[in-house]
This record gives structure tokens, sequence and C-alpha cells, in this order.
């Protein structure tokens, strides 16, 4: 199945530099969104180390069959792909780690990430942190990823509404995050695509300035990926534009 894809980038209209980074491997089938975290030392430097290692592992990764040496255990519950991506993410998480302990400026740095690849109509998506994706199928948006959030645990465990997380102070804290720690715990999940599917990638910035149903209406009434792209970060930035917002659309065709 062929994929078409547009991104778009924008530092938001709070924050000095665009922590965010992208890459986008469509012969490859991999798409990925990292945000370095706002407040942290070195969050764009964390976020790019993230993108570059997991396009390096995806590459590296393409020709091995699931019997052949891999970069770390192989997990059968995974499948090919998921193998491919959790060993990426970890891939990342070391760089990162690498660099940190290289330099004290750097010390404590950290970024979220999301990333999905695609194998014919099978998604493959890993995620780390409180980056999204969301397919959007027939007018209906759906989250496909969970946040790894404090206010999203909260909301897990009953103890928040939706709306009280939406202006909680404590909103932006993540649980979970591609920052050198050992451990690293990475959610992956397949489904299975149609044709005429539109994929979002996001990073924060966009979903804390607009509700779901809002970036549902925006894909869905885009006339090409790109003016959906752009739509998306422009009525994020008229809500307020509270942070660095990153969209990276894929559509079926």
């Amino acid at each position: 199945m062929a994929v078409s894809w547009a991104a778009r980038t924008h530092p938001g209209l709070r924050r000095a530099k665009n922590e965010d980074r992208f890459c986008a491997v469509p012969e490859r089938g991999l798409f990925v969104v990292a945000d370095g975290m706002g407040g942290h030392a070195g969050g764009d430097v964390a976020s790019e180390l993230a993108v570059v290692e997991i396009e390096r592992v995806v590459r590296a990764t393409a020709a091995l069959g699931q019997h052949d040496t891999w970069p770390m255990p192989f997990d059968s519950s995974l499948g090919r792909d998921g193998n491919i991506l959790r060993a990426a993410f970890v891939g990342a998480n070391q760089s990162i780690l690498d660099d940190a302990d290289a330099s004290e400026e750097l010390s404590g740095m950290a970024t979220t990430a999301v990333a999905v690849l695609l194998a014919g109509l099978q998604a493959t998506i890993a995620h780390v942190g409180d980056s999204r994706a969301y397919l959007l199928r027939e007018e209906r948006l759906t989250r496909l990823t969970g946040d790894h959030s404090w206010v999203e645990e909260q909301m897990r465990a009953g103890l928040l509404t939706a709306e009280a997380a939406r202006e909680h102070p404590w909103r932006n804290i993540v649980t979970r995050a591609l920052s050198g720690a050992g451990d690293l715990e990475v959610d992956v999940s397949q489904i299975e695509l149609q044709p005429a599917d539109r994929l979002l990638l996001c990073s924060d910035g966009l979903t804390t300035m607009l509700t779901d149903d809002d970036v549902g209406r925006i894909i869905d009434d885009a006339t090409d990926l790109q003016r959906g792209c752009d739509d998306l970060v422009d009525r994020a930035n008229a809500a307020g534009g509270s942070d660095n917002i990153t969209t990276l659309l894929l559509a079926m065709e």
C-alpha cells in the first residue's frame, strides 16, 4: 500500500527555541516525532539523538529475520517490527545516556518519542512519554497511544476528569521518557490499516491546545496532508501556542 506524508514543526508562541524533532523514511515505512522535554538541559539534543538513533537501528535491522542475531533478546509477543522499534528506542535511550555522561551541560536531558513502522497493511506503533499517535478512519479519530504522564495516570484511576486534566498545573509532567535511565519500558502495539486511513503523530504542544474532537475535524476537513499539518499548528497557536508543536500526517492510498 502506498503512503503519502507531510509534516510541520513550529516553536509555538512562548518558547525561545524548538526542541521537537521528526524524521520520515518513507522507503522504510518509518515515521518519528520526538519532543525534547522543556526545562531540561539539552532537550533539543535529546530529541535529535532519539530520531537519529531510531532511524539508524531501523535501517540496520531491515534485513534481519526472527532467528538472526538481534540487538537485544527477541520478544516473540511483539512481532518482528515491534522488536525493531523496541530495540531502536532502547538504542536511543543509550545514546542519550552516553552524551549526557560525556557533558555536564547535557546532564538531565530527556525526550518523549512516538514512532510508526509500516509494513503493507500493518502499522506497528511504539511510544514513550506523551507524544501521541492517532488514527482517522471514516471521519472518526481514535487515539492509539496512552500518555505516560501524571494526569493520565490520575484519569485512568478515576481521580481526575479529562476537563480538569487539561488545566491541571502538573499536566506536563511525564512519568516515562528517553532519559538514559535503565530498564526502559516501551509501549508497542499493532493495528491493521485500511485504504483511506490517516495516521497522525504529534507532540503534546498540539494536544494541550486542542481537543481530540478539534484534531479530528481539522484532519478530516483538510484538502491535503500539508494543509492538515499547517491547520493543526495554526489552530494550536491561535489557542495559545504554549509549547513547541509538531504534526506528521500519513495517508494510506
